[in-house]
């Protein structure tokens, strides 16, 4: 007679087990090199925790690369950074400001300016929605961020993006979204005037 008893059914394995996916590796990758530009972790310690990464084939593995590390904050931790131009016109920067994972900057009749050549930002990626609406809105990033605009509806007024491909390790993503309007949308580096500014006051309160 053939023995009909069910077989045992699989057990999910604990997570620290899961198989890692190259997404996981390569988030972890990102944290490394953070750190390592930080100052966290020295060349030749990011070179052997690579290779490890680059070869883990668990989570748990993966984990231990990590353990003496911060935790990355989240983009969606803080409220929107919300501008308006409203008639006589808005800005932030350039001055140190805290850089929330979201900014929404409305153009309206005066224009918006955002000036990130100042800050501190430790978000691997910023979302920044822009409407140009009337009168525009202006971004401004240091050399060495990076944008991405595909997303962007440049309407009537256009997309302007003067930024270079060129991302340092350790700075954020710019990913820009929204739309142009009338008054169009301008993304770029710190002009020469302004890196002269920067320069001659380098510490500003």
């Amino acid at each position: 007679m053939t023995d009909q008893s069910p077989e045992p059914s699989a057990r999910p394995a604990p997570s620290g087990e899961l198989r890692a996916s190259h997404d996981d590796r390569e988030a972890v990758v990102e944290q490394l090199r953070d750190a390592a530009a930080e100052g966290r972790i020295d060349l030749d310690e990011l070179d052997a925790r690579l290779e490890q990464a680059l070869t883990s084939k668990t989570q748990a593995e993966l984990a231990v690369l990590t353990a003496d590390l911060p935790r990355p904050n989240p983009a969606g931790s803080q409220l929107p950074l919300v501008l308006k131009g409203g008639m006589y016109g808005a800005s932030r920067g350039p001055g140190r400001w805290e850089v929330p994972g979201h900014v929404i900057a409305h153009g309206g009749v005066g224009g918006v300016k955002i000036d990130f050549t100042r800050v501190e930002c430790r978000l691997k990626e910023v979302a920044v929605e822009a409407y140009g609406e009337t009168s525009g809105v202006t971004i401004v990033i240091p050399d060495g961020w990076t944008a991405e605009t595909s997303g962007m509806d440049p309407g009537v007024g256009g997309l302007t993006d003067k930024t270079t491909p060129d991302r340092l390790p350790g700075t954020p993503l710019i990913r820009l979204t929204g739309s142009g309007g009338a008054g169009g949308v301008v993304i770029r580096h710190p002009s020469r005037r302004e890196l002269r500014k920067l320069r001659s006051n380098p510490t500003p309160g």
